[in-house]
């Protein structure tokens, strides 16, 4: 599976973007699809994961209510909706993916497999 990341870019606080993690090979369904946000100088934090099969999403504290997730299984694409973005917000946006994912285990790095090149998110204030 190979794993592409697009869609990030400069916008104000407040703002939304829409993040894709499109993946090759396999059906978005059957793998369970994560993002990992980063800031320079600090470690790779969890942002939200969409488990593989059904609806099961689980996000981060600091998105919650903010972020959305949905899947495009024909484009075997996973977005990730950020809508009132904050400031601290900004950083490199990585998405994973993996099929054997545990609900348990979900938000570790080490969880993953397969991982796309980042997406660099600017939100200004």
């Amino acid at each position: 599976v190979q794993l592409q990341a697009f869609g990030g870019g400069l916008v104000q606080a407040g703002g939304f973007l829409r993040l894709s993690c499109a993946a090759s090979g396999r059906s978005s369904r059957t793998i369970t699809t994560a993002w990992f946000r980063q800031v320079p100088g600090k470690e790779r934090e969890f942002v939200a994961v969409f488990f593989r099969g059904g609806s099961t999403k689980y996000f981060a504290d600091s998105v919650k209510g903010r972020f959305t997730l949905s899947r495009d299984n024909a484009k075997y694409t996973v977005y990730l909706q950020m809508n009132s973005l904050k400031p601290e917000d900004t950083a490199v946006y990585y998405c994973a993916a993996s099929k054997q994912v545990i609900y348990s285990t979900g938000y570790r790095e080490s969880a993953y497999y397969h991982w796309g090149q980042g997406t660099l998110v600017t939100v200004s204030s």
